[in-house]
């Protein structure tokens, strides 16, 4: 088992269709240990998927926009385990007035909203955890790795929008977290799905793939990998429109 005593946080389970759901699913039967966060309204919902996983999970509160839920998960994951061994970053959100096909004329807040719940997130994230990866006490590295999902930012695609764009901060914030968090043996990668559909596709072919992709980067197999982008879409990115796409390549 390629995660056996590691100690991780994955963020973004919704329900049983989330790809996050899947990553904690595989991180578990490779032999992880797993926490979930989430917080609001949606927090009942991913506490039932949290207890359908092969280890029923806790879930721990956490808006990511929200610094004292950052310092607080940080405090208790510090008392629950004493360092951390990786996080996963699957958080997303723009309002509907920054999607759809109305770039030109999404109003500013709304824009500024996407980037800091879809990118400026992975920076807040890694700030929770880092230092709980960091060596202590002079007793040799410990390191980890971040791992953040991502939509290929390299196009523009329809209807996406201000969503796009923020992924492309993502892409961004995750090369500078690797530059400087890896001194300390911290590892920032994100894993490119491509598109494909989420939550309401129902569990679509796939996911499993995407998880196992997560899981690679998270395990020590990944040690040499930093501030990557790992294509988990079949190959949907390199292929011209109209090839022959992949059970990942759904169209949204």
């Amino acid at each position: 088992m390629i995660l056996e005593g590691k100690r991780l946080v994955v963020t973004g389970v919704v329900n049983r269709h989330s790809i996050a759901y899947a990553v904690a699913e595989r991180a578990q039967r490779e032999g992880a240990d797993v926490v979930l966060t989430s917080f609001g309204r949606v927090r009942r919902m991913t506490e039932r998927a949290a207890a359908r996983l092969p280890e029923p999970a806790d879930v721990l509160e956490l808006d990511v926009n929200n610094d004292e839920d950052l310092d607080a998960l940080g405090t208790e994951l510090e008392r629950r385990w004493g360092g951390v061994d990786g996080a996963v970053h699957a958080i997303a959100h723009a309002p509907p007035d920054a999607l759809g096909g109305n770039f030109v004329g999404a109003p500013r807040e709304s824009a500024k909203q996407a980037f800091e719940t879809s990118a400026f997130s992975l920076n807040a994230l890694a700030g929770a955890v880092a230092p709980l990866m960091e060596p202590r006490n002079g007793s040799g590295p410990r390191g980890g790795a971040i791992v953040g999902l991502d939509f290929d930012a390299s196009v523009a695609w329809p209807s996406y929008d201000w969503m796009g764009v923020a992924k492309a901060a993502l892409e961004s914030v995750s090369r500078y977290l690797a530059r400087d968090l890896g001194p300390a043996g911290i590892r920032v990668n994100l894993v490119s799905a491509g598109p494909i559909a989420t939550p309401a596709a129902g569990g679509i072919p796939g996911f499993g793939d995407l998880a196992d992709a997560v899981v690679f980067l998270l395990s020590d197999l990944s040690r040499a990998v930093s501030g990557e982008i790992l294509h988990a879409d079949g190959g949907a990115h390199a292929v011209g429109i109209g090839a022959s796409r992949s059970p990942l390549a759904e169209a949204v």
